[in-house]
This record gives structure tokens, sequence and C-alpha cells, in this order.
């Protein structure tokens, strides 16, 4: 029988309204490298909460998700350049600042009643601790070329559990196409899709990589054709190429296979014939 005197519990509009109080004045010690551990984090949530309560800063109260979005590009880049730079203090500054874009997106998140920055750390650590079997579980990996493959696998196997199927599906289209051209070509090749040597990717560009790249680019100029618009066909003509393939996969092995349960990897030749399959339907549909 159900309790009729449950415990009261609070609402998530009397959580804003009376967040834990930021003291400035208060001693905000910073332990030696070695033993930091991220115990300072609460307090950058409780500067954000600050900020976005009542009385706090008009700027930061009139964002959303969308206009964020903006500030996450520009800080990533930002930590890159000073990776880059190889400056350190720049380094530390670079990631404080995109650290706060994860917090501040949870705080409004928060305010949603969709999740809070506590589930992002949850969620993150649930999966490195999946992902990572051969740390956490009964597992063994070789190298990290074997830890990439079982990750892409796992993560398959995850997104088959949910309902979602798709290799490429974690690549953002907004990525520059040449760096999201990259990023697919490891996907793929994580879950046996790829060239068995590097005399297949070797043979299609010259001695130096960049500069065959620039004179590409060039090239497109000379002939009036838009080089990011060219590869960005190219990578939509791949995915739904590949997307034919990861069908066929499901039709027919069941998926990729999950290595926490020595599943075999699908030979390359019947991946190349289900390549082969999309590539003629491919012809067929322009017809």
């Amino acid at each position: 029988m159900p309790d009729p005197h449950p415990p009261h519990q609070p609402l998530l509009t009397e959580a804003i309204e009376s967040p834990k109080t930021f003291d400035e004045n208060e001693p905000r010690p910073v332990a030696a490298v070695p033993a930091q551990d991220g115990s300072t984090l609460p307090r950058l949530v409780g500067v954000m909460r600050r900020l976005l309560g009542p009385g706090g800063c008009p700027w930061d109260r009139e964002q959303t998700l969308m206009t964020l979005r903006k500030y996450v590009l520009e800080e990533a880049c930002e930590v890159i350049d000073a990776i880059e730079s190889n400056n350190r203090a720049d380094l530390r500054e670079e990631l404080g600042d995109l650290l706060l874009q994860v917090v501040f997106q949870a705080e409004l998140a928060r305010t949603e009643s969709a999740f809070a920055i506590d589930d992002v750390v949850s969620a993150i650590v649930d999966k490195l601790v999946t992902r990572h079997p051969h740390v956490f579980g009964d597992m063994s990996a070789e190298d990290a070329d074997e830890v990439l493959r079982n990750w892409e696998k796992i993560k398959a196997q995850e997104k088959k559990a949910k309902g979602k199927i798709g290799v490429l599906s974690g690549v953002p289209r907004s990525l520059p196409a040449l760096t999201r051209a990259q990023r697919i070509g490891e996907k793929v090749s994580r879950v046996g899709f790829d060239w068995e040597d590097q005399k297949g990717s070797r043979a299609k560009v010259a001695e130096e990589l960049g500069d065959t790249l620039f004179a590409l680019v060039n090239l497109s100029r000379h002939v009036k054709v838009d080089a990011e618009g060219a590869l960005r066909r190219t990578i939509d003509k791949f995915r739904a190429r590949f997307a034919h393939v990861e069908k066929r996969v499901e039709e027919v092995h069941g998926g990729w296979g999950d290595p926490r349960e020595n599943a075999p990897a699908i030979p390359l030749s019947t991946l190349d014939g289900y390549w082969e399959e999309a590539k003629a339907n491919a012809k067929k549909a322009t017809k």
C-alpha cells in the first residue's frame, strides 16, 4: 500500500531559487598537482549558478544552448592553439574556458529538468568503464589499435541496444570536410573496412601529402570548383554507401559483433562485396 505521507521531494525550481551561496572571500586552496582530484569543480558550479540566478549576470541569463554553440567551437579551437604553441600556462587557461562551457550548458539543461553536471560526469564515467573491458573487465587488448577496434564495436552494440545503427553517426557534419573525412576513415577502419596495408592509401597521393592537398585546392580554384563542397559531397556519397554496408552487416551477421563475446571479425572481402552492391544500387538509381 502506498505511503500516504511520502517524504517531501524538493522541486527543481526550489533548487534553482536557492543555489549554494558563492562567497568570493571564501578561501579556495588548490592542492599540489599530484593530489588534485577535481574537488574544486563544485566551486565553478556555484559561480555559474550565481551568474544565472536572480541578480546574476544579464548576459549569462540571456544565453541558451543554441547561442552557446559558437563559443564551444571557439574555446575548443583555442585549446588546440595552446597545445600547438606548447604553452602550458595558456593551455591551463583555455581548458578552463572550455570547462566553463560544459558547466554553463549543464546548468542551462538543469533549468529544463533535462540533466545537470553530475549526470554529465556519471555518464562519461560509465562510458569509460564499459568501453575499457580490458581494464575494468576480463578482456585483453594487445595494443592501442585493438583498443580502438573494440571501442567502436562496443559502441555499435550500445547503439543497437538503443535502436540506433551507425558507426558514423558520431562524426559531426559541422566538422571541416577534411577533418570529417579523416575521422570517417578512422571509424570505418576500426570495424575492418579499410585497406589491408598502407600501400593502398599511399597510391592515392604523391610524395608530399601536404603539397598534394595544396595543389588539389589550387586546381579546384582554377576549374571553379569549391574544394570544401566537393569533399563534402564525396563524404556524403561515402556515408550513403557505407550505410548499405552496415545494413547488410546487420541483416547477415547480426551486427559488427561484440568483442567482449569474442565475436569473429567480418572478412574485408565480404565488406567489399556489400560496398559493390551499394555502388551498383546507386548507379541503378541514377538511370
